[in-house]
């Protein structure tokens, strides 16, 4: 089996990317949503990753390799423009060939690993039941499922219909933007048209399964589902996975220092005169001075705060906060600086990249 990664910049113009990387290099805990992906399929034994990648294409080929850290071999499939999911699946035919494949979306963060769909997929796919399935899809229960696609699943388990953010829903069954496919979903990506919004969209590529009398099944998701598009839901994300992180002080903590909680401090990280109340993860290189770092915040690689306060926030590599009282809930870039003015008359200046949001006191 095969894997297929959209990366940021690839698959749907719906799904946006930050002003300054991938969406999915943004980190979680300091490591890139698209490795959690990665790392998934590998845990699940896939070893032939090909990931879609679209504007962002160097950022990503840079930060992932040839797949070699993450124990399998990466291969990139261009998409020139954002024409849909189902595209993808068209474009990576030389890739896929006749296997059998997972696709994910890379801006997707699961609790629950791949390993248990993967098997119940092959093992599905091996047996001499007639009713083999084309394809098997992840679904998640949500209160509001007027928000997302939304599959109608029969009582033995097979999807009779999908439907598109519906105004009323036939269930609570969200699709996540994980899916198994076999080789029959090559023909189903040709046999559609474009949607309205001019894309060529995997919802219609499986009801064209089902429409065709071939069995699409389902797999009810286990654990917390987060599609990290957004602000708030990143900082979710990264609340949930600091909650499960163990301590490892790998840094230099001065004696006047407080570590409170569990707290990761990388090698080459500086805490001076500051108390740091985890769970948090400082990264490699970060200097903490004369600072409090509270719970559910993630700071990269080389940043610097100084007499500041702040939590539940994600700093990328390289930025700088100095002088702020408090600062929450929030997302910084990388290479950002984040100062208070002591230039006259004083006034709030600022430089915000494409999307940004700034909520002030």
């Amino acid at each position: 089996m095969k894997g297929l990664i959209l990366s940021g910049g690839a698959g749907t113009r719906l799904r946006p990317i930050t002003h300054t990387s991938a969406k999915q290099l943004v980190p979680i805990a300091n490591k890139p949503i698209l490795f959690y992906g990665i790392e998934a399929m590998a845990r699940a034994g896939i070893r032939e990753i090909g990931i879609i990648v679209g504007s962002t294409r160097e950022e990503i080929k840079t930060a992932v390799g040839d797949g070699s850290q993450f124990g399998v071999k990466v291969t990139y499939i261009p998409q020139e423009e954002p024409l849909g999911l189902a595209h993808c699946v068209l474009i990576a035919d030389k890739f896929l060939g006749d296997d059998d494949f997972i696709m994910y979306l890379g801006d997707n963060m699961l609790e629950q690993g791949l390993e248990e769909f993967v098997t119940e997929f092959e093992t599905a796919r091996a047996s001499s039941d007639k009713d083999k399935p084309a394809a098997q899809i992840l679904l998640c229960h949500v209160e509001d499922p007027r928000q997302f696609g939304v599959a109608e699943v029969d009582k033995n388990g097979h999807v009779v219909r999908l439907v598109e953010k519906p105004k009323d829903p036939p269930s609570d069954l969200a699709l996540v933007g994980v899916y198994l496919f076999d080789k029959t979903i090559n023909k189903a990506v040709r046999s559609i048209k474009p949607s309205p919004r001019g894309e060529l969209e995997i919802t219609d590529a499986i009801q064209w399964l089902v429409d065709n009398k071939f069995s699409v099944r389902h797999k009810v998701l286990q654990g917390w589902w987060i599609d990290t598009g957004k602000k708030d839901p990143l900082l979710e994300c990264n609340r949930l996975v600091l909650d499960a992180m163990k301590t490892k002080l790998e840094g230099t903590v001065d004696a006047v220092s407080e570590i409170q909680g569990r707290v990761t401090i990388e090698a080459g990280a500086k805490v001076t005169n500051s108390r740091i109340r985890g769970p948090v993860v400082i990264g490699a290189g970060a200097v903490i001075e004369d600072s409090y770092i509270g719970p559910y915040t993630s700071l990269g690689k080389n940043c610097r705060v100084v007499k500041s306060e702040m939590d539940h926030s994600v700093v990328l590599d390289g930025s700088s906060i100095v002088g702020v009282s408090r600062l929450t809930d929030s997302l910084i870039g990388k290479d950002v600086e984040v100062i208070r003015s002591t230039q006259q008359p004083r006034a709030l200046r600022l430089m915000l990249g494409d999307d940004s949001k700034v909520e002030l006191e």
